[in-house]
């Protein structure tokens, strides 16, 4: 089987960021997306009835905000704010109110409406109890790449580092009311579909295409898209992308992201591109590095290598991101990437969350109206 990999700048940017939509006064998520989307779409010039940057997503209480390929994570993050802008004059008019995090701490998952799309009907329909408990929400991030023969290595390099990107991102300890114990309950609950959590690992292009030909072959998907793996190539896009992470509640932390993302893709494009490996991992030590950093997220001690040395994600990170300092000056996300360190300090959601919720007698209305206030003003520090 053939699956050309279009051709694309390496590491030009796209994002896509995940938004609930609640109720102001209740905080329970409200099925409300075609009521937002028509408003936000007349503000567009020939829009019909939807914005081109804002989209409808599985279930009515989303919407999802999608850059143009943007150059730098600086150019990404004002495609994202200018978005957010026009989704937030929607919902003032509509006396509703946005959030993000991986998961929506309280409101109960069956009760969430379907998107009236065929896609989404057949996918509810073929998982059953598990489709109707994605009431989650991610941040995606592309990154171009310049070569078909980089997308594997480039995907081998990137599954060492999902414990810490889920650790970063890390924000959905809650679920339907209780505290499920982990960081990320969203990145457990993700993988229960088919085809989705940590992707199949292949010394080549070929060896893609010849898994996809047998998932074809099977019907285990009809197409493509319907390969869900934490970290995917995108042959029609030209690019690789970055599933792995839980929604964050912020814009500086979506460019931090983001800016880790694209630094830690072009460091490995340099070493292909020198006539180098990028070192990969044995799948054991990557499944349990992802069930680490779900369960303890940034309190995580990390396996590094085929050689099992560990270490805590935390001083990993720290050294990670010194490495990437000069990658970062010539792609012009500096700022952007040391905010990452700025989430490491902070905390991540989940702490935020469940320190917000033990100040207020365990009320997790509480934690909604902060993740409100967050993605409405930012961190106030």
């Amino acid at each position: 089987m053939n699956i050309p990999f279009e051709d694309s700048p390496q590491s030009t940017l796209g994002v896509e960021w995940e938004l609930a939509i609640v109720d102001r006064a209740s905080g329970e998520l409200v099925p409300r997306a075609d009521d937002l989307l028509v408003i936000a779409g007349s503000e567009h010039a020939g829009a019909s009835d939807e914005h081109p940057h804002i989209k409808r997503e599985l279930l009515l209480n989303t919407i999802e905000l999608v850059t143009d390929v943007c150059r730098s994570t600086a150019e990404a993050t004002e495609h994202l704010s200018q978005s957010l802008a026009t989704a937030r004059r929607a919902t003032d008019q509509l006396g509703l109110e946005l959030m993000c995090a991986g998961s929506h701490p309280f409101s109960h998952p069956q009760a969430q409406a379907v998107t009236d799309k065929e896609r989404y009907t057949e996918l509810i329909e073929r998982t059953q109890w598990w489709g109707a408990q994605m009431v989650i929400f991610g941040v995606h991030i592309h990154v171009g790449l310049d070569s078909v023969h980089k997308a594997m290595p480039v995907l081998d390099g990137l599954v060492n580092y999902v414990p810490h990107f889920q650790a970063l991102s890390a924000s959905s300890p809650y679920w339907n009311g209780e505290d499920t114990g982990y960081a990320s309950q969203r990145a457990l609950m993700f993988q229960q579909l088919p085809t989705a959590g940590l992707p199949f690992q292949f010394p080549d292009w070929a060896g893609y295409e010849s898994c996809v030909a047998d998932m074809l072959a099977t019907g285990a998907v009809e197409q493509l898209n319907e390969i869900r793996w934490d970290i995917r190539p995108v042959a029609n896009l030209g690019t690789i992308e970055m599933r792995v992470c839980d929604g964050l509640s912020t814009l500086e932390e979506v460019g931090a992201i983001a800016a880790l993302t694209q630094c830690l893709v072009q460091s490995f494009s340099d070493e292909l591109d020198a006539g180098r490996s990028v070192p990969t991992m044995p799948p054991w030590h990557v499944q349990e590095n992802k069930w680490r950093a779900a369960r303890f997220g940034l309190d995580t001690t990390v396996i590094l290598d085929a050689q099992s040395r560990e270490r805590p994600l935390t001083d990993d990170l720290y050294d990670l991101l010194n490495r990437l300092e000069p990658v970062a000056a010539k792609l012009g996300c500096s700022s952007e990437l040391s905010d990452v360190a700025r989430i490491i300090e902070r905390g991540a959601g989940y702490q935020r969350q469940r320190e917000i919720a033990a100040a207020h007698d365990g009320d997790l209305g509480s934690v909604v109206q902060d993740l409100v206030g967050l993605l409405r003003h930012g961190y106030q520090d």
